[in-house]
């Protein structure tokens, strides 16, 4: 029968159980019995005491994202549980596997608005893989096994436990049994064999195959199965964004990122191909401009391990629900060995373009203000292209995303589907701590910062030696981009009035430099990557920068703004 132990006890025994070493959280009423415990496992279990509850399951985030294994949140009932749900939904659209233990009052002051209740079950059941609330002691350890089931298998997400007062301070046996199956949720079998042999003909038929690969290739841990396959089909290959990193930057098949702001020959190869072969992706409107005009001439391969992903958005010629690591080793063995150099070849021919027209002038200028793709390229070229890069949301996401350069995977973290402003510096913290090991650089901008700033407290209190390399431009650029683009320059609440960041950083006690000069940024980027301790870069930049190429919102990808006044299409 185990030990008879409080439910507080079996939460953190269960934890330790499923090899979790590091958990993020906020002490608060309703969960406090689980801090008490917790002070007797500080041998056990790292406590990461964070400044908010968002900041917490954004830090978990970026520690699973860093890791593969599932990020663990602490917080109280009320509004420490309304403070995670955005990180729940983040989690949630961006397949990250996150467990959230929220307190809750006791079981008799349910549905009375008791101090601090809130329907936890009923506002993160639409948002998450599972939610489930805990009354009894002896429900704690099954509950625990079964979330790191569901939120590790299949596609990762965030599961949510709701752990009332009762079940804390309640006593009962603990025995902890490890969950490898439940009847109501099934994983996918094997991939069926027809599907594959009918993948497999397309692809050898094919003159002009591509391959857009999303994240799924990551959780899959299918890095190497993807390289196999390229190789041998001599296949291009573009990246979503969350894919990034899942090919080195230099693979000989692998052309860019796709999608609104992604490389010229990825948009126009995918709208060229005769087979488009989709591996770990889900289609977003951010990688397929207008779905109906996507990929026009192409049958779609679409493989994915979620069956409701297959053809939500862009029907399959043949859909292949399953693992993307075992689905590749098999395609990849029934795949002719095949050249397709000539097609392989327009990559260069279109890189050679936006050298000229974007690249270049954004990374190399020779006049003007510091360009915000020129602090990444610096970053990119002096760190070796080792570093885990996280972003925050806006234009310092797009070009952390362009012009960063990966050596390994597991090396890019960003809020993806929900596009969470404030996800960077928490995310990067969590990162950090799941890496110790690796670089982790963060790219913010000055709005994104300023969500959740308070998290420079994490950082003071735990040393964690982040680098933030803060594109500081005094706007809300992402917005005012697309206010001077679409919107007739109509500067509607996009300006910002900053704090001084040195003060701040002298506050918190985080090492800081100002760049404004061209003439000093590489010696201030070698400064902040050599340095033992958390750097804050505030890199003053071109304050009306913009992010190109650009497919616009209801254009197709191979509609691209090169700038203001210039479109590229193929041919012309």
């Amino acid at each position: 029968m185990g030990q008879r132990l409080t439910g507080a006890e079996i939460l953190l025994e269960s934890l330790i159980a499923e090899g979790v070493d590091t958990v993020f959280g906020y002490p608060g009423g309703s969960i406090i019995t689980v801090y008490d415990k917790l002070y007797d496992y500080s041998d056990r279990l790292k406590h990461i005491l964070v400044r908010h509850e968002q900041g917490a399951i954004h830090a978990a985030q970026g520690y699973a994202r860093a890791t593969g294994k599932p990020g663990v949140v602490i917080v109280t009932s009320g509004p420490g549980a309304t403070n995670v749900i955005t990180g729940v939904a983040d989690a949630m659209v961006d397949s990250t596997p996150v467990i959230v233990i929220a307190g809750q009052v006791g079981n008799a002051s349910l549905g009375t608005d008791a101090f601090q209740e809130t329907d936890v079950v009923g506002m993160t059941g639409p948002i998450d893989k599972w939610t489930c609330q805990i009354r009894k002691p002896e429900e704690v350890a099954p509950a625990v096994a079964k979330a790191f089931h569901i939120a590790s298998t299949g596609r990762p997400g965030p599961v949510v436990l709701d752990f009332t007062r009762d079940a804390q301070v309640g006593v009962g046996w603990y025995e902890y049994e490890k969950c490898t199956h439940i009847r109501s949720y099934a994983l996918p079998a094997p991939a069926d064999e027809a599907a594959l042999d009918a993948a497999a003909q397309l692809i050898d038929e094919a003159e002009r195959p591509f391959v857009v690969f999303g994240q799924g290739v990551v959780i899959s841990g299918a890095e190497e199965q993807l390289k196999a396959f390229l190789k041998k089909g001599g296949i291009p290959a573009a990246s979503t964004m969350l894919g990034l990193s899942a090919l080195p930057s230099d693979f000989p098949y692998y052309v860019g990122m796709a999608g609104m702001h992604g490389n010229i020959a990825s948009n126009l190869m995918t709208q060229q191909c005769d087979v488009l072969i989709a591996i770990g992706m889900r289609f977003s409107d951010r990688v397929t401009g207008v779905p109906s005009h996507y990929a026009p001439k192409a049958k779609v391969i679409h493989i994915d391990v979620d069956r409701t992903e297959i053809g939500k958005i862009i029907p399959a010629e043949v859909g292949i629900l399953g693992d993307a690591a075992e689905v590749l080793e098999r395609l990849t063995a029934k795949i002719k060995f095949s050249f397709h150099d000539e097609w392989a070849a327009l990559a260069r021919r279109y890189d050679r373009v936006e050298t000229e027209k974007v690249a270049a002038p954004e990374t190399e200028p020779k006049e003007g203000p510091i360009n915000m793709g020129e602090v990444v390229s610096r970053v990119a070229e002096i760190s070796g292209r080792k570093a885990i890069i996280v972003t925050d949301v806006g234009q310092n996401q797009l070009m952390g995303a362009r012009y960063s350069r990966f050596a390994q995977t597991r090396s890019f973290i960003s809020s993806g589907g929900l596009g969470t402003m404030g996800f960077g510096l928490p995310a990067a913290i969590g990162a950090k701590m799941g890496a110790p090991d690796r670089e982790v650089v963060l790219f913010v901008g000055d709005g994104g910062i300023q969500m959740t700033l308070q998290e420079l407290g994490t950082i003071m209190q735990e040393g964690t030696a982040v680098k933030v390399v803060l594109l500081n431009n005094n706007w809300l650029g992402n917005v005012r981009q697309w206010q001077e683009l679409f919107y007739g320059e109509r500067y509607s609440q996009t300006r910002l009035l900053n704090p001084d960041y040195a003060l701040i950083a002298q506050a918190y006690g985080v090492r800081y430099r100002c760049v404004e000069q061209r003439a000093e940024l590489e010696d201030a980027v070698r400064e902040m990557l050599e340095s033992k301790e958390a750097y804050i870069l505030d890199a003053h930049v071109c304050e009306k920068g913009m992010v190109y190429p650009m497919v616009p919102g209801g254009r197709r990808l191979d509609e691209i703004l090169l700038n203001k006044d210039e479109w590229y299409r193929d041919g012309e």
